[in-house]
């Protein structure tokens, strides 16, 4: 069943846990979302991210996810994530979705006070739930402001995670229903440990009382997940290591052809949907404090 964000989480801040968001790009992966949360029998959020426009319109998968989420037997959220302008959050609200996230946090404060809290006015008005992103969430590959990846001990934390005082402020001007916060945690394969500083999710959870998300989650550890989620994390957004294993597998099938063996395109999608619900199922039950 489509609900909104507020509502698949609803359980998830009563009971302690945090709900994946995994991103569907093509059919495959939101096949592969909805079985494996049918599977667990949890809710799940399914991100489309702006970055995916490339690879399919939203105005061409919006219409199938809403038919899948509608059709599925756990309560699904259909989320924008990262939308960089209100104008974007304006096409997923008309598409169907039920949640957005207005990631202004490259802007000034001020900036992202202003355009968090206008799509929030909006979004509320129809009962579609919003998030925002406040601090700097780095790209693990490519650093920040010119600071190598391999490098970002060089950055001041406090100049680039969410500070506490900054949130409280943030989220009684906007009325923002979910926030994702920085805490050293980077889009992407991460190619030299993160340092995280997860006291800092509690620092933040005594001032405010929303959802806090985590971004940048994929090849941490179960151990980290999850004192993340015992601090206050209630939603964990999962893309990069799902949409590896489905590569990693349909690589494999094929290095297993033998020459002149004949091989139909309709069974490589097949082999990325079934490895990929294998790693959603894993990290819902991780994300559930049940593994």
């Amino acid at each position: 069943m489509l609900v909104s964000m507020n509502e698949v989480l609803k359980d998830a801040c009563k009971n302690g846990y945090a709900i994946g968001a995994f991103n569907a790009y093509n059919l495959e992966a939101l096949q592969a979302i909805i079985e494996a949360a049918e599977e667990t029998g949890k809710g799940v959020i399914i991100n489309y991210a702006e970055v995916h426009a490339p690879l399919i319109p939203l105005e061409e998968i919006a219409p199938i996810m809403v038919m899948y989420a509608n059709k599925a037997s756990v309560p699904v959220c259909l989320n924008l994530d990262h939308g960089t302008t209100v104008e974007s959050c304006m096409t997923a609200m008309r598409l169907g979705f039920t949640s957005v996230m207005i990631d202004a946090s490259a802007l000034s404060y001020e900036d992202n006070v202003k355009n968090t809290a206008l799509v929030c006015r909006l979004a509320h008005s129809i009962g579609v739930s919003v998030e925002a992103e406040l601090g700097h969430i780095i790209t693990s590959d490519i650093g920040m402001d010119g600071v190598e990846a391999e490098d970002r001990d060089k950055l001041d934390p406090d100049s680039i995670y969410t500070d506490p005082d900054v949130a409280k402020d943030f989220v009684e001007k906007t009325g923002v229903d979910a926030l994702a916060i920085a805490f050293g945690t980077a889009h992407g394969i991460y190619t030299v440990k993160p340092k995280l500083d997860l006291d800092r999710i509690t620092r933040i959870r005594e001032k405010i009382d929303i959802p806090f998300v985590m971004h940048g989650g994929s090849g941490l550890s179960k151990e980290e997940f999850q004192t993340a989620i015992r601090n206050g994390i209630r939603k964990i957004n999962y893309y990069t290591y799902m949409a590896l294993v489905g590569g990693k597998a349909v690589k494999e099938a094929m290095d297993n052809v033998q020459s002149g063996e004949s091989v139909f395109f309709h069974d490589i999608p097949k082999i990325a949907r079934e490895a990929m619900k294998k790693d959603v199922i894993n990290a819902i039950r991780i994300f559930s404090l049940e593994a």
